[in-house]
């Protein structure tokens, strides 16, 4: 549990700081700019890329096109900051309640 609260929390940093790139892009060219995850990841690591996208075709040829790239269209902040809100948020330390307090 203390591991995948960790990546949570890591991967919510790393969308915030993905929005305040964005912001800050927006700001300087006077328009809106959503950087897409996949012009991340193509930038970052292109290999991994295309190996990901032969092995999500290889298990359903009918998947990468429609549902992944669908996400990877969406801004890095947002696809970043959805599973690392819930990992956080579903991994939270709850407090015990002592009875007759």
């Amino acid at each position: 549990m203390v591991v995948l609260r960790v990546i949570g929390w890591l991967l919510l940093v790393a969308a915030l700081l993905a929005l305040g790139w964005d912001i800050f892009l927006s700001i300087h060219d006077a328009s809106l700019h959503m950087t897409p995850a996949l012009a991340v990841w193509h930038r970052l690591s292109p290999g991994s890329l295309n190996l990901a996208q032969s092995a999500i075709e290889h298990i359903a040829k009918s998947a990468w096109d429609p549902t992944v790239l669908a996400v990877l269209r969406q801004a890095i902040w947002l696809v970043l900051g959805i599973p690392g809100l819930l990992l956080a948020i579903l991994t939270r330390t709850r407090k015990r309640r002592r009875f007759g307090r």
